[in-house]
């Protein structure tokens, strides 16, 4: 005969569980606001009236989304984006390149000092990034006067420093040394070499710390401002962070403007993040090898 367990006869959790389950989720949702509460009153400021901005408002009385186009015509935004577009992606274009030869040369490439090599290299992260401004700038001066390329206020100071990163080295060797070796025997039994290997092996199955690279490298660069501001003294290669001094004036800041120029700066990163957060979130949960 079938036995019925009334609801009420059913094991309840113990109380300690039930208060650190509430303690949990009070402490995520302190955490969701905030982390979340800067860019609600970023996006209420870039609304409202400069009276409002300047203010303690939280919410615009009326909606103004002529600051937008304010801020876009005002600051001259639609050079500033395009300058960010260029440096971001050749900046993007030479860390990849480089990070990945040289993880593949430290990770799967026998050679006398090659252990060595990398660990000096690998101390370099402990190097806060402030103090290498003046070497960095030291150096892309020197190199302005000694070569036929014009790098002060061009593309390249504000590029080829920082496309050799020690961070996306070591994230890479450690995920293609990961790789069995038995694939790469299996290539050379192909005829494949490293470089092939490498572009039709390795860097298919290392989707995730590619991933990671990218998105990473995208938002560095994009929201670089000290450096750009140092090494250019004109718009033409001032990225679109050095546009939003625009807005601060002898009479004080524009804080409606400046929130709605922040928005628009923000707007790339955002696309890119919802284009790419299912393969992010994807290569960060695969484990192993496909089959």
């Amino acid at each position: 005969m079938a036995k019925y367990v009334s609801f009420s006869s059913r094991r309840r959790r113990p109380a300690w569980i039930i208060a650190r389950n509430l303690l949990t989720y009070l402490f995520l949702s302190l955490g969701v606001i905030v982390a979340v509460f800067p860019f609600f009153w970023m996006a209420s400021t870039s609304l409202m009236s400069l009276g409002e901005a300047q203010g303690t408002r939280l919410i615009p009385s009326e909606l103004h989304f002529e600051n937008y186009a304010n801020a876009w015509k005002e600051a001259s935004f639609s050079l500033y984006m395009w300058n960010s577009v260029r440096i971001t992606l050749l900046t993007l274009a030479g860390e990849l390149t480089f990070s990945i030869l040289a993880a593949y040369a430290f990770a799967r490439i026998k050679f006398p000092g090659r252990d060595f090599l990398f660990t000096v290299m690998l101390s370099t992260m402990m190097i806060p990034g402030m103090v290498t401004i003046i070497p960095n700038f030291l150096t892309v001066t020197w190199l302005g006067r000694i070569g036929p390329l014009k790098w002060i206020n061009n593309w390249p100071a504000l590029t080829v420093p920082f496309m050799g990163s020690m961070f996306s080295i070591f994230l890479l060797r450690q995920f293609f040394a990961q790789i069995p070796d038995e694939l790469y025997d299996a290539a050379q039994i192909d005829g494949a070499g490293h470089l092939r290997f490498l572009w039709q092996v390795v860097l298919p199955l290392s989707k995730a710390p590619l991933m990671v690279i990218i998105i990473l490298s995208f938002i560095g660069t994009w929201n670089a401002l000290a450096w750009p501001m140092l090494v250019t003294n004109s718009p033409d290669w001032r990225p679109i962070a050095v546009g939003l001094f625009s807005f601060i004036g002898e009479a004080g800041q524009m804080t409606n403007l400046m929130m709605a120029g922040a928005m628009i700066a923000i707007l790339p990163i955002l696309v890119l993040y919802f284009f790419t957060q299912k393969q992010f979130t994807e290569s960060i949960a695969r484990s192993g090898l496909k089959g």
